[in-house]
């Protein structure tokens, strides 16, 4: 059996003794929680479109191992080195987004995926961690230099996200990013005018995107009047709550996933729901809970801003994507198609994943010494 000791100066050991443990723990939960939820829901919908009943089970596990070898590594890096990667992985990320209209293909009506070789993936997942980290680190520089103009120039690369985001169009991913980077934005202490100015737009926002398009003004509709379209998804994943109960079903004896088309990815905690049942659901949530709170109370107590504001940026995307997908499973929010982080299937969502939490789990380490200017 390998131990580390507290005097071990390798580089393992020295991550071993300053990630957050805890944290880590909870995210390998959520990691082991997943595998087992898609083995239950996964196996209908493939068999419904024909592929092999573990096809999705197989796909998830080799994504999931790649993406927690990124979340290790990722974490073995100093908050300089995570600045100066976020900024690669943004601006990469940023140039295949622009490219998506062009050369990506089409599903349900949005042009959001590209063919890289060998896969397919979501680029707009990764700048969404990505870009958490470099607007951070643009609003310290904003405080504290005075020859950048780090606010500026977050607010010119937020404006463009967002364009580029709703040519696909994307309004959930285009939503998250906002909400964290108007957090961001308050939390780093510049102007209350332009503050609630942005506030202001964000709703314009909000209400033209209503008006536009044509499959936003649907949810909403139907969420507000569930007599005024198809509400089956919906229906079906309230469904399967009844089904479950306070104990569930058991595993795999849920019969909502064989009609549901998204049972293993948007709709994965209504699966959880019928075969796990409302005591199993709320260990979900508290899990998400503790790792946000945790992070909260770690970064609260860091006195670099850059650390705080980065961290803080990272778990409200984390937060805001599980509380998203639990509501509209729920039918607390217009449905939106997004994941549930490190539970549901996808594989660009689950490597942007283990990305962003690589990146947190590096910037709450405990630190010593110098090295962490911004």
């Amino acid at each position: 059996m390998i131990t580390l000791s507290r005097t071990d100066q390798s580089v393992f050991g020295r991550w071993w003794w300053t990630v957050d443990r805890w944290t880590l723990a909870a995210v390998a939960l959520l990691m082991g929680f997943g595998v087992v939820l898609v083995q239950a829901a996964s196996p209908a919908v493939a068999e419904r479109i024909g592929l092999d009943n573990f096809h999705f089970v197989q796909r998830h596990v080799l994504t999931l191992l790649p993406a927690l070898a990124i979340m290790v590594g990722v974490s073995l890096m100093e908050p300089r080195g995570i600045r100066r990667t976020a900024l690669i992985v943004f601006l990469a990320a940023l140039a295949l987004v622009a490219l998506t209209p062009l050369v990506g293909f089409e599903i349900k009506g949005a042009r959001r995926w590209i063919h890289v070789p060998g896969i397919s993936i979501q680029p707009s997942e990764f700048v969404k961690p990505a870009f958490a980290v470099v607007a951070a680190w643009l609003f310290t520089l904003q405080k504290t230099t005075d020859h950048i103009p780090g606010g500026a120039i977050s607010i010119a690369l937020y404006l463009l996200v967002v364009m580029l985001l709703m040519l696909q169009p994307d309004l959930g991913m285009t939503f998250v990013i906002s909400a964290v980077w108007f957090g961001q934005f308050f939390l780093a202490g510049l102007p209350i005018v332009l503050v609630a100015a942005l506030v202001a737009m964000g709703a314009l926002g909000l209400m033209g995107a209503y008006l536009m398009f044509p499959h936003v003004t649907s949810r909403v509709d139907r969420f507000l009047d569930p007599a005024a379209g198809d509400n089956y998804q919906v229906n079906r994943s309230l469904e399967a709550f009844q089904n479950g109960g306070l104990f569930g079903t058991g595993p795999g004896q849920g019969t909502v996933k064989m009609s549901l088309p998204d049972a293993h990815a948007d709709f994965i905690f209504s699966v959880a729901g019928e075969e796990f049942g409302l005591i199993w659901c709320l260990v979900l949530v508290a899990l998400f809970a503790f790792v946000v709170l945790r992070g909260f109370s770690r970064a609260m107590r860091d006195e670099n801003l850059f650390v705080m504001l980065a961290v803080a940026g990272l778990l409200m995307q984390f937060g805001l994507q599980a509380i998203i997908n639990m509501g509209s499973s729920l039918h607390l929010i217009p449905t939106k198609g997004m994941t549930l982080p490190f539970i549901s299937y996808g594989g660009s969502s689950m490597l942007a994943l283990g990305f962003g939490m690589g990146m947190l789990l590096a910037l709450t380490r405990k630190r010593f010494g110098a090295g962490d200017a911004p």
